[in-house]
């Protein structure tokens, strides 16, 4: 369930299309706001952060953009990691249209929570924190109301990675507090609504639905068809790509462009 069996990165995005989608949005948004320090990205930044006096002020959009945006490159690859971790088997059990609602969901309640509850106007947060939370809170409805959708060993997972990141919450400083409670609140009351008619994770379920779309052709021309880019880098194109905007962010921050 928690163990990644996709044979490349292409696999990967065709089985969990939301999933990867989000992680590409994270990196993308951290590559121009912290990295390149691009003049848009610092205007997204400003548009999109947690605030509680704006929200006061009417600009309710910040319930739910501070989701995509992280403070520095560990916090965003934290947040990517754990998404890429815990969010596939529940893409395939609720579907994209239920995860994205659990996901999004899940972020807004922490968001509403850091609102409702933080008495600071001028508390600025932002991270995709409280929809993880959400996540475990689905997980921890299956634990102890669905078990036939989660087997003992998984079960046991999600509970000890519970009470770790409940323990991390409340230990580490400059951790939004709220936002993990409440969205892991909201999650676990989405969970009703959203696990209903779902069926357990099955790896093997992914594998046929792959090899169902990506029948077999044949074309008699196909040998003499010449591949200008070899196989296991356009597996991988897509990191390569990421990978040279991180470089190239680097050398411009260290003066070298």
């Amino acid at each position: 369930m928690f163990i990644r069996t996709e044979r490349s990165i292409k696999e990967f995005i065709h089985f969990y299309p939301i999933v990867s989608t989000l992680v590409i949005i994270h990196i993308v948004l951290w590559l121009i706001i912290d990295l390149l320090q691009l003049p848009i990205g610092i205007q997204i930044e400003q548009w999109g952060i947690g605030n509680n006096y704006f929200i006061a002020e009417g600009e309710y959009w910040r319930l739910f953009t501070p989701i995509f945006l992280h403070g520095d490159v560990m916090h965003m690859l934290f947040n990517s990691f754990s998404l890429v971790l815990f969010g596939p088997a529940l893409e395939q059990m609720l579907g994209k249209g239920k995860f994205l609602v659990a996901y999004i969901g899940s972020g807004f309640a922490g968001n509403l929570g850091t609102y409702l509850m933080n008495p600071d106007a001028f508390f600025f947060h932002l991270g995709a924190s409280g929809a993880i939370f959400g996540l475990f809170g689905i997980y921890l409805f299956m634990v102890f109301f669905r078990k036939t959708l989660i087997d003992q060993a998984n079960a046991i997972i999600v509970l000890t990675i519970f009470i770790i990141g409940l323990i991390m919450t409340f230990l580490r400083p400059g951790i939004n507090q709220e936002a993990h409670i409440f969205g892991l609140i909201g999650g676990f009351a989405l969970a009703p609504l959203l696990l209903s008619n779902v069926h357990p994770f099955s790896p093997w379920r992914n594998r046929q639905r792959y090899s169902d779309d990506d029948t077999i052709q044949f074309d008699p021309n196909r040998w003499n068809k010449k591949r200008l880019i070899p196989r296991s880098i356009r597996k991988n194109l897509l990191w390569i790509i990421i990978a040279a905007f991180v470089l190239l962010g680097l050398l411009s921050r260290i003066g070298f462009l």
